[in-house]
């Protein structure tokens, strides 16, 4: 059953829960899915990361974590997508590993744009640590762009 989540129980639930990322900076809304009362995965929209998905219109699922339960990642993504659009969004976008076959998402509806991003977020004018993947990403978007 989807359940509202604070932003951060769901910061939480990710830190303590997702395989490869900490939880995000900042979001909009979290919403979480309950098994008999116990949380068993969230998710957390936020407006895009990529400045030129930032149109208003467009909202990104910027962390979605599950303990395994079956149909959790489809669940709670098809969930996002009524949320942001009932706040009049019109597209949701969420990326995934390379290697990540995306099932959940095309059970929900998504459809893979292609491959994008990726890489060291290390410059040498701005030193930084990487602790995510540097492996290509898949976009998956939902919805149409206004």
């Amino acid at each position: 059953m989807i359940v509202p989540m604070t932003l951060g129980e769901a910061y939480q639930y990710v830190n303590e829960n997702h395989r490869h990322h900490r939880a995000p900076q900042g979001g909009l809304f979290a919403v979480g899915l309950a098994n008999e009362g116990v949380i068993v995965g969230c998710a957390v929209v936020g407006h895009p990361v990529a400045r030129n998905l930032c149109d208003g219109w467009t909202a990104e699922v910027t962390r979605l974590t599950t303990d395994g339960t079956k149909n959790a990642c489809s669940a709670l993504y098809a969930a996002c997508w009524r949320a942001v659009r009932a706040m009049g969004y019109l597209r949701l976008v969420t990326y995934t590993l390379k290697d990540e076959p995306g099932t959940s998402l095309r059970a929900a509806g998504w459809v893979c744009i292609g491959e994008c991003g990726g890489g060291t977020w290390n410059r040498k004018d701005r030193p930084r640590v990487d602790t995510h993947p540097l492996q290509a990403k898949l976009r998956w978007e939902i919805g149409t762009h206004g």
